[in-house]
């Protein structure tokens, strides 16, 4: 599933509509007193429990912290009204969640290449960055994903690797002084992507050479890309911030793919991670036996100690 799609697969009005029947069948599952006790911070996004929630985003984020969950992404709120986006933080603070990451307007995903080392491209990327940290201000945020967008094949890659440099190092001066973290995030949507693999990414947040600027490991991604994932988390750990899920193949929940996520959760928790786990992914199944599943899967994995 590219990112473009999945971004707009999960993307939902902000009115709420009439759940009567919804919260009926999930009445038992709508309650503080049951909440499952996970180790380890999962983030659902928006649409990912819909119908067993309702299309309120509000309603959502309630019903994800009933099941346990203790924080929450949302890749689009940058888009979001401003109403909402308050909205949205005084839910979280209310219920103790961590707001994890959202996408940096303009960061990348080839709208954009910072490789090229072009000014108007540099331009683009600042303005998003200045708006980031006001939204961020508003849902108590943490982190924004950043891509630095796409392969510029004229050039070298080590000028490709230092025009990047160059540009999140003047995204860094703007996030700093707010104690707030751009991850990057290598992909595996397109060859022509310029950020693809974790040592790349490594590479280029030494050179930045702040705590502005690290790494997202996007489990699913890096599958795809490169394998050997405990090792290479190992390798670049130290830069790593931001962590998100999905299976491969399919993109969706855990223990639909290859991947031994119970394993994975289990070094990321010896490791001592306290950050957010985003589950950047899709459920395989449709419906409310999709998303009871999901929570399931969820369940299933981290009970690895």
């Amino acid at each position: 599933m590219k990112r473009r799609s999945f971004i707009q697969k999960t993307a939902l009005s902000t009115g709420a509509i009439s759940i009567g029947s919804t919260l009926s069948y999930a009445n038992t599952l709508n309650s503080s007193v049951n909440a499952y006790k996970f180790n380890l911070k999962y983030a659902p996004h928006l649409g990912m429990f819909k119908h067993l929630a309702g299309e309120g985003p509000i309603d959502q984020i309630n019903f994800m912290a009933d099941q346990g969950f203790t924080a929450f992404e949302d890749n689009n709120m940058m888009k979001r009204d401003i109403a909402l986006q308050e909205k949205m933080g005084e839910t979280l603070a209310k219920r103790g969640m961590t707001m994890g990451v959202f996408v940096v307007d303009k960061g990348g995903n080839m709208e954009n290449t910072l490789a090229a080392g072009k000014q108007e491209h540099l331009d683009i990327f600042l303005d998003g960055c200045r708006k980031a940290v006001d939204v961020a201000k508003r849902v108590n945020a943490k982190w924004m994903t950043v891509v630095p967008g796409g392969y510029e094949r004229n050039l070298p890659i080590g000028i490709q690797n230092a025009n990047v440099i160059e540009a999140l190092r003047r995204g860094a001066e703007i996030f700093e002084p707010h104690g707030l973290t751009m991850v990057l995030e290598p992909l595996s949507d397109s060859p022509n992507l310029h950020l693809q693999t974790s040592e790349q990414t490594y590479l280029i947040c030494k050179g930045v050479n702040s705590p502005a600027c690290k790494i997202l490991y996007d489990i699913y991604h890096m599958q795809k890309n490169e394998g050997h994932l405990i090792h290479n988390m190992n390798l670049t750990w130290n830069e790593i911030a931001y962590i998100q899920i999905g299976d491969n193949p399919g993109r969706n929940e855990p223990t639909t793919g290859e991947i031994n996520y119970r394993n994975v959760f289990k070094w990321i928790h010896e490791k001592g991670f306290n950050g957010v786990l985003g589950m950047e992914h899709g459920n395989s199944k449709q419906g409310k036996d999709g998303e009871l599943a999901v929570l399931e899967a969820y369940k299933h994995e981290d009970s690895f100690l």
